[in-house]
């Protein structure tokens, strides 16, 4: 009986090393790293550590062993949390929502300012542990009470559990203000990727609520607003730069909305939206709102091609409101509050940020934009990581905490 056990002993570090392999030779096979990114042999490395985790998750989930998003929140949430002197941090349940309550343990004269977070990861990834870091940074630094909340994600849940989680999460915060000690006139949305597009979803949903303070403020980081036009030009450009490639992106978006994988060459080329809807929407849509200097890089224009009535009837729910913020009637934008958008360079979202900031600029919002050259989609995570770590982390993380405390 040794026998068996020796040799699967002995073939588990082959199996773990040839997975490994896998993933450094996708990497370098399939991988765009641009000139302007700072530490580029650091992003390669951490890309793939990133393709090797995944590819095990896959082969996890394919033997029934553990799904692959579960098998990365496992393993993320494996780390150390550091305690911060300065802190108070609760857990909490709003229902059924788990949430984790950041508060400044010194005596304030008054009501401190509030910031609610939606942090990203495709709805795959990202949890209150992984994304502790970062918000504790933020409530300590601006002096606030910040609320994370950790919606329901795949692959158990899908659309629109994130929305309805965040939504119910942030009444619920909302009405209880005082509970908290924060002042009602300065509550900030904030959000980073698919948190980004909470933040433009849910300040949405609450425009004429009065029955809830008036959010003061929204902070969106690399934003996803819109999941129907996929050959914008950073699209195009930033299709394989880490960490969000285009077929990532795509295959999490197909999960997320229920729509079948076999519909992903129809979202990419366009054939699943209506030519009439292409019309209605081309005004915010089009690449001639992106400015010029975004698109001398390796863009080619495009067209959807012919209309497949089939793939709409299975991906229509990618034009609600709720999963394209973006295309938002004219009169609900303009009773947005301001907003900081951050882009990055080197981000397949760089133009969803472009496009929401005219948006807004168009209906007389007040926008602040910060665009880092030398930023790729999720660097902000690392900024606590230190030898991980990139200037662009730092410098958004910086960004964000100079403007929160204007508020």
């Amino acid at each position: 009986m040794a026998v068996p056990w020796l040799v699967l002993l002995l073939a588990l570090p082959i199996f773990f090393l040839g997975v490994f392999v896998w993933a450094v030779f996708e990497h370098f096979l399939t991988t765009d790293i641009p000139a302007t990114l700072q530490h580029p042999a650091k992003l390669r490395f951490l890309h793939c550590i990133f393709l090797y985790l995944v590819t095990l998750g896959n082969i996890f989930e394919k033997l029934g062993i553990c799904s692959m998003p579960k098998f990365i929140r496992f393993l993320h949430d494996s780390m150390r949390i550091k305690k911060d002197p300065e802190l108070v941090v609760t857990d909490l349940h709003f229902g059924t929502i788990p949430v984790r309550l950041f508060q400044p343990k010194a005596a304030s004269s008054r009501p401190r300012r509030g910031i609610i977070f939606y942090h990203g990861g495709a709805t795959v990834f990202g949890s209150l542990d992984c994304y502790h870091g970062l918000c504790n940074y933020l409530a300590r630094e601006t002096e606030s009470v910040l609320l994370m909340i950790g919606y329901r994600k795949l692959p158990d849940h899908h659309s629109p559990a994130l929305f309805q989680d965040c939504m119910n999460a942030s009444i619920h915060f909302l009405k209880a203000l005082e509970t908290y000690g924060v002042d009602p006139s300065r509550v900030v949305f904030c959000g980073e990727s698919v948190g980004g597009a909470a933040v433009a979803t849910i300040t949405q949903a609450l425009v004429g609520r009065s029955d809830l303070p008036r959010i003061r403020a929204q902070v969106l980081i690399y934003p996803c607003v819109q999941t129907f036009c996929l050959q914008l030009p950073s699209f195009q450009q930033n299709q394989n730069v880490p960490l969000l490639s285009r077929k990532f992106m795509v295959t999490s978006l197909c999960n997320y909305l229920a729509i079948d994988l076999s519909w992903r060459d129809a979202i990419l080329n366009g054939t699943c939206v209506p030519p009439d809807v292409w019309r209605k929407y081309e005004k915010w849509l089009s690449p001639d709102n992106i400015p010029k200097k975004f698109k001398n890089r390796g863009y080619q224009p495009w067209s959807p091609g012919p209309f497949n009535e089939a793939a709409y009837l299975e991906a229509k729910h990618m034009l609600d409101v709720e999963n394209s913020p973006l295309i938002a009637d004219d009169e609900v934008i303009a009773q947005l509050p301001e907003a900081f958008l951050v882009s990055c360079e080197n981000d397949i979202l760089r133009d969803d940020s472009l496009l929401y900031k005219k948006r807004l600029e168009d209906q007389g919002v007040r926008v602040t934009w910060y665009h880092l050259e030398d930023g790729f989609h999720g660097s902000i995570i690392f900024f606590d990581k230190k030898a991980l770590s990139f200037p662009c982390s730092l410098k958004i993380v910086n960004a964000v905490v100079s403007y929160v405390k204007g508020i």
